[in-house]
């Protein structure tokens, strides 16, 4: 399903993403705005206009989803998702904690992912069938023996709707017994430190396939897990609610205090 080819690719279109990021980067230029709000830069367009020229030249039969240019060839059964910068509030803050999204979909499944940070040269890659490597050397998801005492990140509780927040603060405060102290901030990068051995549980929601496909082959083939709120794996049609686990053995705990039970 993923071929070596498909990698080196993803490698390849990572490079060209960072090219395009790194001499801008704490540089001087003006911040927009998008319609939703969200925050864009030169930096995002530039490195998704990279990634996007080298899929169209080399694989014109395969589709592109990308966050700054709309879709191309939607109906493919191979298609390219990327997020330039993930993360752009750090990005325009100066902090490196953003990361540009690669994924390949095949049949709507993420099975290949990139996560790169172009300004520490951090790199992971995960593939079905080949495992996740950090800047190439396998690496695993640790093992949690209970949710009280896990990591817990989140990019913002500001992002949650009011319900959301209720089941968000529920796992908090069995992860966190003594005291309340998750972590804030991140983006993709915390999936990349989950993917690592670094932390146990991401939850997010409202994010769109640009935000989690490429997360999905990372985390999976580093021996964790995803899924949405309900629990199910995610996919092109997922609603945009994430749970990243370490230990998929955790998965009915954090659903099962998520409802409060």
């Amino acid at each position: 399903m993923v071929t070596p080819k498909d990698i080196e690719l993803a490698n390849r279109l990572a490079d060209a993403a960072g090219e395009a990021i790194r001499p801008l980067f704490r540089g001087d230029w003006q911040v927009e705005h998008k319609d939703d709000h969200t925050a864009v830069t030169v930096a995002d367009r530039a490195a998704e206009e990279a990634m996007r020229r080298i899929v169209e030249a080399e694989r014109p039969t395969e589709g592109i989803i990308g966050e700054e240019f709309g879709s191309l060839r939607e109906g493919a059964l191979r298609q390219w998702v990327f997020d330039p910068i993930d993360g752009t509030q750090s990005f325009v803050a100066g902090r490196p904690i953003f990361g540009t999204l690669i994924a390949l979909l095949q049949d709507g499944w993420p099975v290949l992912g990139v996560i790169d940070q172009p300004i520490l040269g951090e790199r992971w890659v995960g593939a079905i069938g080949e495992g996740t490597t950090f800047n190439g050397r396998p690496i695993r998801t640790r093992a949690c023996g209970a949710l009280a005492g896990a990591s817990v990140a989140t990019t913002s509780p500001h992002a949650f709707a009011d319900e959301e927040v209720d089941a968000y603060l529920r796992v908090v405060a069995k992860a966190y017994p003594k005291r309340p102290y998750p972590v804030y901030g991140g983006d993709c990068y915390n999936y990349a430190l989950l993917a690592s051995g670094h932390l146990d549980l991401v939850m997010e929601s409202g994010l769109k396939l640009h935000d989690y496909a490429a997360l999905v082959p990372v985390v999976e083939g580093a021996g964790g897990m995803m899924a949405d709120w309900q629990g199910h794996p995610l996919d092109a049609g997922s609603d945009g609610t994430v749970i990243a686990l370490g230990d998929p053995a955790r998965l009915e705990d954090v659903l099962e205090a998520m409802s409060g039970a």
